[in-house]
């Protein structure tokens, strides 16, 4: 939290610093579980929505509530989560293609 929220650390509590922790870890936890079951649609749709809340998230803080600056600690999350946004809706569409033929092969 010290590295994120630098624009108004005064703001920032260690309840608020330990839920961002146990939230980082769960979603580190969905995509691993992901990256095992990719063919897993609803896993990855649940994997897509944690990169978009991270990428709300560091946004909502830099531009609305002016708690983080943009600084290398917010900005990595950010390239991270925008470059993952894009790389899955990437990958669905080979999901989706992936699924049809499968389809096709058991008719």
């Amino acid at each position: 939290s010290e590295k994120l929220y630098t624009a108004s650390p005064g703001l920032v509590n260690g309840l608020q610093a330990r839920t961002f922790g146990v939230w980082t870890l769960l979603s580190s936890v969905i995509r691993c579980l992901c990256a095992i079951d990719i063919h897993n649609r609803t896993l990855y749709y649940i994997t897509l929505f944690t990169f978009f809340l991270a990428l709300v998230h560091f946004l909502s803080e830099v531009l609305i509530y002016h708690t983080a600056a943009l600084t290398i600690g917010v900005m990595a999350p950010l390239m991270v989560a925008s470059f993952s946004i894009l790389g899955m809706l990437i990958g669905l569409q080979y999901l989706e293609v992936e699924a049809l033929s499968q389809n096709k092969k058991k008719n």
